[in-house]
């Protein structure tokens, strides 16, 4: 079992602070700014939320950005998208880092700061989404690399707004306003962005005075037909990425 001193300075792109109750808030970032993902953020990640679902002293989970997006940067560094052990790195650490998410057992909420342009599979896996009206959703690097949308994009957004809808979303690179993301049940809650993160900690104190197993066994029911969604999909789903991924390397290197 994990314990918070061991894991709170461990991360370099996630500030981890937690309250007496057990409300565990955390800020992803670089160098305290915006986080500018990459392939460092991806695999650090993948042990991030191991060692948070680890610790049986967390009660409920924030997730928040930094600056005025919660992710909307997206470098290559890090990336080895053009060969079979690079690519193997990233099916893996993409299976796992959905799976991890999950494993945290205790209820999580998201508070969006601001524009989520990539990677929001990881608020979708979470219990209640908060928004500020600055928060705007889009799928915009899959197809800006020439590769499918396969590492969790695929499944969780038909799943959430429905199947003709995620398709289209998905297809056009549509941009996902809060006030539609609300009304197609995204977001729970419009929140002025000063008082974004006040109202994260106020349901998650009310989550935390439950009592433990019941708030932690409540996350674990909720989050079972997801569970099975991630597990049936994800794979296959980064397997035709990693095909797209193969074209696009082979075009470069042609054009060379």
């Amino acid at each position: 079992m994990a314990k918070f001193e061991t894991y709170r300075d461990a991360f370099p792109n996630a500030r981890l602070t937690r309250k007496d109750n057990g409300v565990l808030e955390v800020a992803l970032h670089s160098n305290g700014g915006k986080l500018v993902f990459n392939g460092h953020t991806h695999e650090q990640f993948v042990d991030l939320f191991h060692q948070i679902g680890e610790d049986r002293d967390n009660r409920v989970v924030i997730l928040t950005g930094t600056g005025d997006a919660f992710m909307d940067v997206i470098e290559p560094d890090g990336f080895d998208f053009f060969t079979p052990q690079g690519y193997d790195k990233i099916l893996r650490e993409g299976r796992k880092v959905l799976s991890n998410l999950l494993d945290i057992e205790v209820p999580m909420i998201t508070a969006l700061n601001g524009p989520v342009l990539l990677h929001s599979e990881y608020a979708l896996l979470t219990d209640i989404i908060l928004a500020t009206p600055e928060t705007v959703f889009q799928d915009k690097p899959h197809f800006e690399f020439g590769i499918v949308p396969g590492d969790g994009m695929h499944l969780l957004w038909p799943h959430v707004i429905g199947s003709v809808r995620g398709r289209y979303f998905l297809l056009t690179r549509q941009v996902l306003d809060a006030a539609t993301a609300r009304d197609w049940g995204v977001v729970n809650e419009i929140v002025p962005a000063d008082g974004l993160l006040a109202r994260a900690h106020a349901i998650a104190d009310g989550i935390a005075a439950l009592p433990p197993l019941t708030s932690r066994y409540t996350r674990i029911a909720l989050t079972t037909q997801l569970r099975r969604l991630i597990d049936e999909g994800t794979a296959y789903g980064l397997a035709l990425e990693g095909i797209s991924a193969a074209e696009v390397a082979r075009t470069m290197a042609a054009q060379a």
